[in-house]
């Protein structure tokens, strides 16, 4: 069995255990997705980007990595694959030649 796979089976039934899958309906896992991603935005607000305290990155990081798994499961998406097929979507838009080194969105270069 893959990582992935383990790590969304272990949230599952961590889930399942304490009847929370009434609560994970799509809507509200993107929800959770935002405001776990705003709760780890949080810890560099007002800080240089080493003044942030990596327990608290690790622990907030793991919570938007937790809800994006349990989506992904939600919509039977293989984590692997959309993400390996993202990357290859932005091959194509940002291709080394145009990109490399610079910061501007794929219509600008």
């Amino acid at each position: 069995m893959n990582d992935i796979k383990e790590i969304i089976m272990e949230l599952i039934k961590f889930r399942n255990e304490r009847n929370w899958e009434q609560f994970h309906n799509p809507k509200d896992l993107a929800i959770a997705i935002s405001i776990e991603a705003n709760e780890l935005l949080e810890l560099f607000l007002w800080k240089n980007s080493d003044d942030a305290k990596i327990d608290k990155v690790k622990e907030e990081l793991a919570d938007v990595f937790a809800f994006a798994f349990l989506m992904a499961d939600k919509y039977n998406l293989d984590v692997k694959q959309i993400v390996l097929e993202k990357i290859k979507r932005n091959g194509e838009k940002y291709p080394v030649e145009k990109a490399k080194g610079t910061a501007k969105k794929y219509d600008e270069l």
